[in-house]
């Protein structure tokens, strides 16, 4: 049967007090899955709920009319799988029966407002499930709400919410912008105050982290990222340091409401609720002691599909993150996986005999990092041979690799970049680079290529290839079946690259 028949499309609907998303997944279970359509509008339907407990009419109306254009826009791609979900603000609000009978009046839609417990299980789902989380908390700041999770070894331990959404603190604390030192003042003894309620934030191991999801989080991440001059290529991964955070939060403060959505980073329709959940992200980060907030590009959104494509298995969790998105990644373009895995193997025997010699450190993450670079090597094809490590290059980039920061899925993309010709250099990604970053391209970029010329052919003809460091050079052993004429003329073509990693002249034997 064609892959194509077995695709399936989720729907889902995130009515948040602040916006509103409906969000598209296409997946094949047991294959791949991606996001193939989205639209977002700032709905504010928590707007005037913190004053009345009620919703009001110009904010319901604004809801019901964005409500009628997603029925709309799922019967017209032909989407009969939705799933629309509302937080906060509908859930606490007086008459929230009234708003889900027009809804499903006018729209059609039954809407599932969740409780906050469903609320943080998905915030927690979509952290767990798009970074490497093991030990910490995750933040999930809304504009109605905030939930936090005590996560252990994945497995969530704790969850709460409270009332502390960027609307709803932008409303209460500074209502007309005004970024009065009093005012910040209130608004984090209310935060310090609130947390008090959660012993529990502060628990952990050395490793702990704190990973956050929603808007806010994302804007301040890109904010962060720019004030340090880093590429704005995605906030996957990114952490913003309590320093970061800190000088953010003076300038914002520094500012008039209407320019903080002009600061580089910040969108406009975020702009003046961005000030208050950066000060409540602070609070977090102080009575929880962490020095920084590690930013996801997921969200309620795809925790909630995660439930439904890691149906039967509780927990619904990704066994490894990391490897997950790679193989996620090469399915979406139906890579020729017995070439990527054979030139993976390759690859990874190599790295590790090069590192019992002692030519690297063998470092875990370099691995992690080389593999991922090995089964992606050739994903660019999928459009046009012609330059197609610069084509692997480009999709990596921009794929939104789940489980590697910034740094990470830039060193996988150019290592990829260089497996088949070219001076490894870090190019315009020096500036995410840490010191030794040089030296690891060089490696990995030179392994791999040699990896590459073995299975040239592709037909896994050399079995094993075997570097032995001797006598101040490193011979490479072939193990094959056949004859590999092919194989030894191409790895032969690469020895000033391997010379030029490790210092050492390599002689194919």
């Amino acid at each position: 049967m064609d892959a194509a028949q077995d695709e399936k499309r989720l729907a889902v609907i995130d009515l948040g007090s602040n916006s509103f998303r409906l969000v598209v997944f296409t997946y094949v279970r047991d294959a791949w899955w991606k996001r193939t359509d989205e639209i977002f509008e700032s709905v504010r339907i928590g707007e005037g709920l913190e004053a009345t407990g009620d919703l009001q009419p110009a904010p319901m109306q604004r809801a019901l009319e964005t409500l009628e254009l997603y029925a709309h826009f799922c019967r017209a791609m032909g989407i009969d799988d939705i799933r629309p979900v509302a937080t906060s603000a509908i859930r606490e609000a007086h008459n929230r029966e009234s708003f889900l009978a027009a809804a499903r009046e006018r729209a059609g839609l039954e809407v599932h407002v969740l409780s906050r417990e469903e609320e943080a299980r998905y915030g927690y789902l979509a952290a767990v499930n798009s970074t490497t989380l093991r030990d910490g908390v995750s933040l999930d700041l809304g504009g109605g709400s905030m939930q936090l999770v005590r996560v252990s070894d994945r497995r969530a331990r704790h969850m709460q919410s409270w009332a502390l959404g960027a609307v709803r603190m932008t409303e209460r604390f500074l209502p007309d912008g005004k970024a009065k030192p009093k005012r910040l003042k209130n608004l984090r003894a209310h935060v310090r105050e609130e947390l008090g309620s959660a012993p529990w934030l502060s628990e952990g191991g050395p490793d702990r982290r704190l990973v956050g999801l929603g808007g806010t989080v994302r804007n301040l991440a890109a904010a962060a990222m720019l004030a340090e001059g880093l590429p704005s290529g995605g906030v996957q991964g990114h952490p913003i340091s309590e320093t970061a955070l800190d000088e953010l939060v003076e300038r914002l403060a520094s500012m008039p409401a209407a320019e903080r959505g002009r600061v580089p980073g910040i969108k406009p329709v975020r702009g003046d609720l961005i000030l208050a959940g950066a000060v409540v992200i602070q609070g977090v980060l102080e009575c929880g002691g962490f020095d920084a907030l590690e930013a996801t590009e997921a969200g309620l959104r795809e925790g909630v599909f995660f439930e439904r494509l890691l149906a039967g298995t509780e927990p619904p969790l990704l066994d490894e993150v990391r490897r997950s998105a790679v193989t996620n990644l090469a399915s979406q373009y139906r890579i020729d996986f017995p070439h990527a895995r054979h030139v993976a193997r390759l690859t990874l025997e190599m790295w590790d005999e090069l590192a019992a010699g002692g030519l690297h450190e063998g470092a875990r993450a370099e691995r992690e990092m080389l593999w991922a670079a090995a089964m992606l090597h050739d994903v660019g094809t999928a459009v046009d041979y012609d330059d197609h490590h610069k084509h692997s290059r480009y999709l990596i980039l921009n794929a939104r690799l789940f489980g590697f920061t910034p740094r990470e899925i830039a060193l996988i993309g150019q290592i990829a970049r260089y497996h088949r010709k070219g001076t490894p250099s870090l190019g315009e990604f020096a500036v995410l680079a840490r010191p030794g970053d040089e030296e690891l391209l060089s490696r990995c970029s030179a392994v791999l290529r040699l990896a590459e010329q073995l299975e040239r052919s592709r037909d896994q003809s050399v079995k094993r290839a075997r570097m032995d460091v001797v006598d101040g050079g490193v011979d490479l052993r072939l193990e094959a079946d056949e004859d590999v004429k092919v194989a030894r003329w191409a790895t032969e073509r690469q020895r000033d690259l391997f010379q030029r990693a490790f210092g050492r002249e390599l002689t194919v034997v």
